[in-house]
């Protein structure tokens, strides 16, 4: 499909908005959004960085100009090696989002497939994620299995 692109630093409030209707469909009812403001200055620098560690692969909703059908984001994070990942590189996809107007037409897939790919050329040894029920068999169709490791978390607040 040759309608992904490598999301750019003009596409951030998209980015941002498309986050939105990921977060807001997980909870079941709209969220707030006054983080957006803050959110954006960082995010449009991430962007704007082609050689960083963090990377967002759209597609454009046809017949409307400056909006996204479709994204997904993730980042390259380095652990220490183990066996089968000696490089310690681990991929992480954390927000895949489509318009309401642009689903079932294989964006979010077609997104997910050149983010995969961007992980391999940067010698990811694996990819995690955290999949929604309705989302599940799309990551499983794509080679996904469930982890059990365990997982924990502490929220440190803001900085």
């Amino acid at each position: 499909m040759g309608l992904v692109r490598r999301a750019t630093d003009g596409d951030a409030a998209e980015v941002l908005r498309l986050r939105q209707v990921m977060i807001d469909s997980l909870a079941g009812t709209p969220g707030a959004t006054d983080w957006h403001a803050a959110s954006l200055p960082t995010l449009t620098a991430e962007l704007a960085d082609p050689g960083g560690r963090f990377a967002a692969f759209v597609v454009d909703l046809p017949g409307r100009p400056g909006t996204l059908a479709a994204l997904a984001a993730g980042t390259l994070e380095y652990r220490i090696g183990r066996a089968g990942n000696p490089h310690g590189l681990i991929g992480y996809v954390f927000s895949v989002a489509t318009d309401p107007d642009a689903r079932r037409r294989g964006y979010a897939r077609a997104c997910v497939e050149e983010l995969l790919d961007w992980f391999r050329e940067r010698g990811a040894g694996y990819v995690m994620l955290t999949a929604s029920p309705d989302a599940e068999p799309l990551y499983a169709s794509m080679g996904f299995t469930r982890d059990t490791d365990p997982s924990m978390r502490l929220l440190l607040g803001p900085a």
